[in-house]
């Protein structure tokens, strides 16, 4: 929406931030969700690694407590954005969910390559054939990506 002057409007530039804003926390939430899950799955119940596994156990621990308190501050910024933007009335759920897909698949995605892979800091799990994992790994990672993009590129144009 244009004003007479050929400029977007208030209202449209107002809406836009708003969409950007549940797109935004949707991903910081997606962020700390996904995080949170690896660390409570992958490194407190079934023990197969810790966030920097290039030292003593001890480090490793310390490791994913700082994974672990930077999962949460994902996670309740995303909530406050949030709690914000109900309390405005301006959620858009659809938006706020690819936003999700979109946090959770990204962090993923970027784990298994970047931090698996290139810095190896850690693996998935420590076995013979870990690309088995690793391939499982970021094929979900990309499946959330997708659903993610999906979700906010057509059911959100308009929202």
């Amino acid at each position: 929406m244009r004003n007479r002057t050929g400029h977007p409007s208030a209202f449209h530039s107002e809406h836009r931030s708003y969409l950007s804003r549940n797109l935004w926390s949707g991903f910081l939430f997606g962020i700390g969700l996904v995080t949170f899950m690896d660390e409570f799955i992958f490194h407190q119940l079934l023990y197969w690694h810790h966030f920097y596994d290039r030292t003593t156990t001890a480090a490793g621990l310390i490791s994913d407590g700082f994974f672990h308190a930077f999962s949460w501050f994902a996670t309740i910024g995303g909530l406050f954005m949030f709690a914000d933007l109900r309390r405005r009335k301006k959620v858009s759920l659809k938006r706020w969910w690819g936003g999700v897909f979109i946090g959770a698949g990204a962090f993923q995605l970027y784990d298994g390559i970047i931090q698996h892979k290139i810095m190896r800091i850690h693996q998935i799990r420590y076995v013979e054939n870990v690309i088995i994992y690793d391939i499982v790994w970021n094929i979900i990672a990309l499946i959330m990506l997708t659903i993610g993009i999906y979700i906010v590129s057509r059911r959100t144009k308009h929202a």
